[in-house]
């Protein structure tokens, strides 16, 4: 994709690409359309996403079915304390030439040299093995053994983790969460959703998942979103709203009572790219203060660290960034 902008028929035919895709998704995955549209957003985007919520809701299952749908390399790795580096990235093996009896190294490339990798349950991974992911979500390389291999293109990570089971767990640092584009919080179905799940998984019929959307239309995707239209005034805010999460003089009541750090300059980029692909999930051009709104928690949610105060009076991440829009509203029309 060229940066000349698009024909009316180019952006037609991508928009119904992503209907597809949305449509592909719904045949395993009940309700959760917040989520998966979310997901969508941080995929066009280019980022990675953090999914976390109690056992039970669908989580890899829904990062499966995303697979599924997708023709791209797809990989799951589950994560555990006995994971090591090379599991996750490669290693050399030695290797004899039977004709010539000569032996030289070959490297064996790992499950990270992918396009679309699940990392499940990242949080249970010590530190070691969570920082060998750090460079292939930060620079889309793998280096080893002095020599950088370039990952496919594109390279998407959905991790996942539980937040109520902590025992034996290894807290993400925080210089790993601002490498998520987003932080999506998956919550419970209501009862008609939670009906239509028991229906659809407790049967014999298997939903199928095609195939709608290649490498090529993602990529061409991608570039698309850089094309979606951001006024000044939205860029304003959006920059208000970031320097705002830093306590200090000038920054709301709520953010100086609960917060210790606020977000780097990578979450106004994040909510930036974020709020273009959402617009261009809408079939709109230019992104709107609904779409920043919209995409605001996920994109901070992750990059906040909260004080002892937030935390004995149960505020969270989420009760911070509501307060944070009620004290920057967004500007007129």
């Amino acid at each position: 994709m060229t940066d000349t902008a698009p024909t009316e028929a180019d952006l037609q035919a991508r928009l119904a690409q992503l209907d597809a895709l949305r449509a592909a998704i719904g045949r395993a995955v009940v309700g959760q359309a917040d989520v998966v549209e979310q997901l969508l957003v941080a995929l066009l985007a280019g980022g990675h996403v953090l999914l976390e919520g109690v056992p039970g809701l669908g989580k890899t299952l829904l990062v499966r079915t995303l697979g599924q749908a997708l023709d791209m390399g797809f990989r799951r790795v589950q994560f555990t304390p006995d994971l090591m580096p090379s599991d996750l990235l490669g290693t050399e093996l030695l290797e004899e030439d039977h004709g010539t009896g000569k032996r030289h190294f070959r490297f064996q490339e790992g499950p990270v040299f992918t396009q679309l990798l699940l990392a499940d349950e990242l949080n249970r991974t010590p530190p070691k093995t969570q920082a060998a992911l750090l460079e292939a979500m930060a620079e889309h390389t793998v280096s080893h053994a002095g020599v950088t291999r370039a990952l496919p293109r594109p390279f998407f990570v959905l991790a996942t983790q539980n937040p109520i089971e902590q025992a034996g767990t290894y807290p993400l640092p925080e210089a790993q969460l601002d490498r998520f584009l987003l932080h999506v919080a998956l919550g419970y179905p209501d009862a008609d959703e939670e009906q239509a799940i028991l229906a659809r998984t407790t049967g014999t019929a298997e939903a199928e998942v095609p195939r709608v959307m290649g490498a090529d239309a993602v990529l061409a995707l991608q570039a698309l979103v850089r094309q979606v239209h951001v006024s000044e005034d939205l860029l304003a805010w959006i920059t208000a709203l970031v320097r705002a999460t830093r306590p200090g003089e000038g920054a709301p009541e709520i953010v100086r009572e609960y917060v210790r750090w606020g977000a780097g300059p990578r979450a106004g980029q994040s909510l930036v790219l974020a709020a273009k692909a959402r617009a261009l999930l809408q079939g709109r051009l230019a992104a709107t203060r609904e779409d920043v709104a919209a995409l605001l928690a996920p994109v901070l949610r992750h990059r906040l660290v909260l004080s002892f105060a937030a935390e004995a009076a149960q505020i969270d991440a989420d009760a911070v960034i509501a307060g944070l829009l009620r004290a920057l509203p967004a500007p007129a029309r």
